[in-house]
Parts: C-alpha cells; sequence; structure tokens
C-alpha cells in the first residue's frame, strides 16, 4: 500500500508532472491563436478554416470529457492520462508534416481527444493524492497557477518563436511538455488500486448522446456569433442540443448503469461547485469579449494597448496563488466558494453598470472576476470531488471542466448575439457614426448585465444546494 505525500514537497515528481498536464491545455490555443495569420497565408486556409484549427480542438476536447472520464473511472486515471500524453506527443509530431488547412485540423482534432483523456485525471489525480483537503486545495492551485503562467505568456512567447523559426514548432513545444508529464506521472504516481474503481458496463448510448449534447452545445454559440440570428444554423443547433440533453437525462435515469449518475450529480456539494464553475466560465469568457471590443472598436486603443489594457486579469490571475491557499484556510472551503462567486457577479455588475465610463472600472471588474476564478477554480473542484464517491473522481473531475466549457461559449454567444442585434452596419468598420457609437455601448452595457443576472442566477442556486444537508457519499 502506497503512503500518501503529507506535504506539497513530498509530492513535487507527481505535482511537476499533473502541472505540465494543465500547462498544456492552457498554453495550447493561447500561443497558437498568434500563428493564426501566418498560418492562413501558408497553408492558404479560408477563415472558416482557420477558426476550426482552434475551434476543432475545443469542441472535440469539451465533447468527449465526459466519455473519458467514465472510461477512467473503470479503468485507471493514470493509465487513461498516460495514453492521452502519449497521443498528444505523438499528435504534435505529426504538426512537422502538415501541408494543408484540413491536415492541420485533423492534427486539432487529435490534440483534442488527447486534452480530453488528460486534463480531467490531472484534477482527479491531484485530488487523490492528498488525503487533507488544505493540501488538496493548495496542489490545484499550485497546478493552476504554471497553467496560468502559460496562458498569460503564450502569445508573448508565441511571438518571439515565430521571429525565429515556423509556425509548426508552436506546437512541436508540446512534445517537451507531454514527456515531463508522463516521466511526472510515471514516477510519482502509483498506478490505481482496483478497489478505487469500478466495473460497471459502459454506457454506449449515454457516453454518444452526451458527447452529442456538449458538441452542439460549443458549436451553437459560435454559430450565433458568425451566422446571426437570422440564420436558421444556431437554431438548428440548439434545438439538436436540447433534444440531445433530454434525450441524455431521460438514458441517465432509466439505465442500468448510466454513464452519470444523475443523483450523484444532485448532491449539494456537487450541484453547488459545478454552478459556482459555470458561474466563473461564464464571466471570464463573456467579460474577456467584450471588453476587448470595447477596448479596439470604441474606444480606438491599437492592439497592443488593448493587451495591455487586459493586465490587471493577467496579474491577478498569475499572482493571486498565495493568497488562495491563505483565504481559504481563514474562512473554510465552503465559505470561500460562494464568497468568490459573489466576486464573479460584483465584477460583472461593476462592469455593467460603470465600465462605459472610464477604464478604471474596467480594470476593477477585470480584476475581481479573475481573483474570483483563482479561489472559485481550486475550491470548486475539490467540493465537488468531495460530493462524489471515489471510484467517480474523474467523471466529476470531467463535469467540472464541462460547466466551464460550455458557459465559456454561452458567455461569448450571448455577449455577441446582443450586439449582433443591437448594432447595425459591420461592427469592424472604422469611423462609427453618433448613432452606431451609442448602439454599441448600450449594448455591451445590456449584455454584460445580462450576464450578471445570469451568473447572480447560478451563485443563488449554488449556495442554496450548498446549504442543503450532505449525504454521506458511499461506495457506487
Amino acid at each position: 500500500m502506497t503512503t500518501q505525500p503529507q506535504s506539497l514537497k513530498a509530492a513535487w515528481v507527481a505535482l511537476a508532472g499533473l502541472s505540465a498536464v494543465f500547462l498544456f491545455e492552457m498554453l495550447d490555443n493561447s500561443i497558437l491563436n498568434v500563428a493564426l495569420p501566418t498560418i492562413g497565408r501558408e497553408l492558404h486556409a479560408s477563415t472558416t478554416a482557420l477558426q476550426w484549427v482552434t475551434g476543432a480542438y475545443a469542441v472535440v476536447f469539451g465533447g468527449l470529457m465526459l466519455a473519458f472520464g467514465a472510461v477512467a473511472d473503470r479503468f485507471g486515471r493514470r493509465r487513461v492520462m498516460l495514453t492521452g500524453l502519449v497521443l498528444l506527443g505523438l499528435a504534435s509530431l505529426a504538426t512537422a508534416f502538415v501541408t494543408s488547412a484540413g491536415e492541420l485540423i485533423a492534427v486539432r482534432a487529435t490534440m483534442g481527444v488527447a486534452a480530453a483523456m488528460t486534463t480531467p485525471g490531472s484534477i482527479a489525480l491531484a485530488f487523490r493524492l492528498f488525503t487533507d483537503d488544505g493540501l488538496r486545495v493548495r496542489a490545484m492551485t499550485l497546478i493552476s497557477t504554471v497553467g496560468l503562467v502559460g496562458l498569460a505568456v503564450g502569445p508573448t512567447a508565441g511571438g518571439f518563436i515565430l521571429a525565429v523559426a515556423p509556425w509548426q514548432v508552436l506546437l512541436l513545444v508540446n512534445v517537451p511538455i507531454a514527456a515531463l508529464a508522463i516521466i511526472g506521472i510515471r514516477a510519482g504516481i502509483a498506478a490505481d488500486q482496483p478497489s478505487d474503481l469500478h466495473r460497471d458496463p459502459i454506457d454506449g448510448p449515454g457516453a454518444v448522446l452526451g458527447t452529442a449534447t456538449v458538441v452542439l452545445a460549443l458549436v451553437a454559440p459560435t454559430l450565433f456569433v458568425n451566422e446571426g440570428t437570422g440564420s436558421w444554423q444556431p437554431w438548428a443547433a440548439t434545438v439538436a442540443a436540447v433534444a440531445s440533453a433530454v434525450a441524455f437525462v431521460v438514458r441517465q435515469r432509466t439505465a442500468r448503469h448510466p454513464l452519470l449518475d444523475l443523483k450523484l450529480v444532485a448532491r449539494p456539494l456537487v450541484s453547488s461547485g459545478l454552478a459556482y464553475k459555470a458561474a466563473t466560465g461564464l464571466a471570464v469568457a463573456g467579460l474577456g469579449y467584450l471588453v476587448t471590443l470595447q477596448l479596439q472598436l470604441d474606444w480606438g486603443w491599437p492592439a497592443g494597448l488593448a493587451a495591455i489594457g487586459m493586465l490587471p486579469q493577467v496579474i491577478v490571475l498569475v499572482a493571486a496563488g498565495p493568497f488562495v491557499n491563505r483565504f481559504v484556510d481563514r474562512v473554510g472551503l465552503d465559505r470561500a466558494a460562494w464568497l468568490g462567486a459573489i466576486a464573479v457577479v460584483a465584477g460583472l455588475a461593476v462592469y455593467g453598470a460603470l465600465g462605459r465610463y472610464h477604464y478604471v472600472w474596467v480594470a476593477l471588474a477585470l480584476a475581481l472576476v479573475a481573483a474570483a476564478i483563482r479561489v472559485v477554480g481550486a475550491v470548486a473542484g475539490v467540493n465537488v470531488l468531495r460530493g462524489l464517491p471515489q471510484n467517480r473522481s474523474s467523471i466529476g473531475a470531467a463535469l467540472v471542466d464541462t460547466a466551464s466549457e460550455v458557459t465559456s461559449a454561452a458567455g461569448v454567444a450571448v455577449s455577441g448575439t446582443i450586439l449582433a442585434a443591437m448594432f447595425t452596419g459591420t461592427i469592424a468598420a472604422a469611423d462609427w457614426t453618433t448613432q452606431q457609437t451609442h448602439e454599441f455601448r448600450s449594448a455591451v452595457t445590456i449584455a454584460a448585465l445580462t450576464l450578471t443576472a445570469t451568473a447572480a442566477t447560478l451563485v443563488v442556486w449554488g449556495y442554496t444546494r450548498s446549504r442543503t444537508p450532505t449525504p454521506i457519499p458511499e461506495p457506487a
């Protein structure tokens, strides 16, 4: 029987491997976005093809997390993660041989499969590495800090690399990251004990319906933003997503061995943690989208200055790690979760009410939401896994990531749809009329307040659920 580490230092090898996994997820799209114009020129890619270079990864990643979470709980979290890391390394190496946009999209989709196999596992394995909840929060804070540093430096690093090397190097960098993760996980994390897994048959129809629901939920918002509300495509995707979701719920309620036991999701710690995580996903994506457009299109800031304008968020995300640990130690896990979620709502409210008047309010909103993300990101995941049986930790981690992915897409969709409905003309055109400026500012205010109301609803519901007496988890 393996002795569990009693400090972060004692588990440094495992934490280095798990941090490398999260670094890949955060660094991947941020570093690649800088190269999209270069990729478009060299591969003669259309605008739609370039969108799918990043979109294929996100859709496949989000769509398959639940299915691979269920697989990991049955066949071993460490085993599934190591397999995913090998796939990641091979897919990244394949970038060197890409000659067309279609081939690059296929590589990106394969990397999405690898991410779905590895990213939820980083939360599940970090949670299971320790028995003390304080150490669990510290471990997740450390892992997320490494990833957020990657997110912050990705665009700058990508720009420097492009100045001296071909764009393929930006994806080849995943190879040494995957190698580091494999070494750390193999050396620092023991294989799963059979008693910590379960052998229920995999719910194939449930996996298909769950994947279809998430994929459609991720595609529909993009269609609303790109095609507009007047097109049939986003509405068809939305109807299909709702139909798939209903069929998935029915299947999970009636299947003898469901992919996702809905009774477990209804547990107070689980449902409240997912609600808080959903609120933060909605906020960070929606706020980032609106602020980026406001700074560049309304206030006329050049791209470089607009990037500097987002620094309050980056600074707080990267620097807040040690403060998160102290805050959680002082107030406790449950209170930290709902206080962090309230800060999300406060940040959105500040932006919606005051963001149009002065940058200082924009900076305050970005900082509040960033601080909330650090707290909720560390605590909500721990709370969800605390509320589940040990042999359901991977599906729980996948739920946390899926909630964030879907609501992030929804945040951009809500904001983009309101802007499209209220702004007349081409939003990217220069020299707006006075009327267009008024339309844009009104649309941004309404979009931000809509996000505020939605996030507040999620937080209130999550807080209400967290007050419900928690049953003691029993092995499934």
